[in-house]
């Protein structure tokens, strides 16, 4: 009886921190403002600022990339990547990113692109061609 309590309370306990360590990578997405405040890593979704200064100079440092972001609630950042710009960076429609803010930059530890469909375009003619 005792082995059969120990061995089920490890198994919870094994449980347990499953859970937690799996809540953790189901975060909502946070804001400029919120990553601020927390000061801990967050995962972080925006547009790139097109009207702002995209820097990257391969020839200096291949591995120092920044922009600006415009996070969901209209706020504007600087952002730094210490990693290469990728490939069609300008094409993509929003950015993921995890890390963290340092005074007033958001430090990118990843990157995720969400580019545009390849069948937008014909999406928007068909609703237009139907709005007739």
């Amino acid at each position: 009886m005792k082995k059969s309590f120990l061995f089920t309370l490890s198994l919870i306990a094994v449980a347990i921190v499953l859970l937690i360590s799996v809540s953790k990578d189901f975060s909502t997405y946070a804001s400029f403002s919120k990553a601020a405040k927390s000061g801990d890593q967050v995962k972080l979704v925006g547009t790139l600022a097109k009207d702002q200064e995209i820097y990257y100079q391969p020839e200096k440092d291949a591995n120092y990339f920044s922009f600006y972001l415009t996070d969901k609630d209209g706020e504007t950042k600087k952002v730094i990547l210490n990693a290469p710009k990728p490939q069609d960076f300008e094409l993509s429609e929003q950015v993921v990113l995890t890390g963290s803010m340092k005074d007033d930059v958001f430090i990118a530890k990843s990157m995720l692109l969400k580019c545009p469909s390849k069948y937008k375009d014909e999406e928007i003619y068909i609703k237009s061609t139907t709005a007739l």
